[in-house]
């Protein structure tokens, strides 16, 4: 489970298993990481995780809480639908599409990402 701090709130995330959730992981057994996550297209919220993690691209249709590795270096939150070739690393499993578009708000937020013991 990868805990997302936004604005106060701890959104958690079942991750995917596949390689790059694996080397998230493994980052995050480095310690914490906070990255600065910009609002695009008022759909997801991105920043850059400042390493590169194993790709596994797959054709998908996001939906709002699904977390995403795009171009091997950026960690994208959903709050709307896209399609896209992209990576699945998690899925926000404790708010509801409405809830975490209140808590993701409008424009940029910081965003720290911590490992929780599974």
């Amino acid at each position: 489970m990868m805990i997302m701090e936004v604005n106060g709130t701890a959104l958690q995330i079942k991750l995917e298993q596949n390689s790059s959730a694996d080397a998230m992981k493994e980052l995050l057994r480095q310690g914490s990481i906070t990255i600065p996550m910009k609002d695009y297209a008022h759909m997801e919220k991105f920043g850059d995780l400042g390493t590169r993690l194993p790709r596994n691209d797959q054709q998908i249709t996001t939906k709002a809480g699904d977390v995403i590795l795009s171009e091997g270096n950026l960690l994208v939150i959903y709050y709307a639908p896209n399609t896209w070739k992209f990576t699945r690393l998690g899925k926000v499993v404790n708010l509801t599409e409405k809830e975490l578009k209140k808590v993701l708000g409008k424009g940029n937020i910081m965003a720290a990402l911590i490992l929780k013991d599974e």
